[in-house]
């Protein structure tokens, strides 16, 4: 295993500075001196800003140990779920997007102040209400369905589409596990176990299962039949979604 490079040859601009936080400051001109005030001033790699908006997790900002490179990552605290995320080799950008998080720009706003921005496709729920966490994490789930690049993206964006398509499932909480999709009565952070599991296959089909491994209710060649067989395998008290509550330490 090769030995990663040392940071400060990566990184000489932000090494010049002392840290990731102060080479922020700097490329902002100004407007992060309050923002990165929590961030350690000896840290080359790690950063975080907080938000003034009480429903968003400080934005983590890291450094590639490997090759020139930033990521950043925004989040909702309650379900813990990634709400815009990027890399960009530009620190300029990096501190637009950190200064945007921060004054509680909306999202759509970020990715204009900073474009190598990607929204997740989830949406922003203040009020915490679990239709429109449902709702959201649907979106996220459709656009990274739409965003894979996997040989068998195809196979799993229509069978995300199709399950979508079905009212009956749409009205549920998806999540996936080893890119099994499944259903939820409770959103994150508890979810509620019990739902029929729909997967695409490798071949082409489509399985519907008790299980995240064993298609044992059924393989279709058409994912809307395999997502029409699981609303018939629903359990008929499955439902409505509530929010999921965290669990007990």
């Amino acid at each position: 295993m090769s030995t990663p490079p040392d940071p400060a040859a990566l990184y000489p601009d932000v090494a010049a500075h002392g840290s990731l936080a102060a080479a922020l400051r700097a490329a902002a001109d100004g407007p992060l001196e309050a923002v990165l005030a929590a961030s350690p001033d000896f840290l080359l790699l790690y950063g975080s800003v907080a938000s003034t908006l009480p429903h968003r997790e400080p934005l983590r900002i890291s450094a590639s140990t490997r090759e020139r490179c930033w990521s950043i990552r925004g989040g909702e605290p309650f379900q813990g779920m990634c709400l815009i995320d990027g890399d960009t080799d530009d620190l300029a950008q990096v501190a637009r997007a950190a200064r945007a998080w921060h004054d509680g720009e909306s999202l759509d706003d970020i990715r204009r102040a900073a474009p190598f921005a990607h929204l997740t496709g989830r949406f922003e729920v203040p009020d915490l209400d679990p239709v429109r966490l449902v709702e959201s994490e649907w979106q996220g789930m459709l656009r990274e369905a739409r965003e894979l690049e996997y040989a068998w993206q195809p196979q799993y964006q229509a069978l995300v589409e199709a399950a979508y398509a079905e009212p009956a499932l749409r009205a549920l909480y998806p999540f996936t596990s080893h890119w099994t999709l499944r259903f939820s009565s409770t959103t994150r952070p508890s979810l509620t176990f019990g739902s029929p599991c729909l997967s695409a296959g490798g071949d082409g089909t489509y399985g519907v299962g008790t299980g995240f491994i064993t298609p044992n209710l059924g393989v279709f060649t058409t994912a809307p039949e395999a997502a029409a067989l699981a609303v018939r395998h629903l359990p008929a008290d499955f439902g409505p979604v509530t929010l999921g509550r965290p669990l007990e330490p």
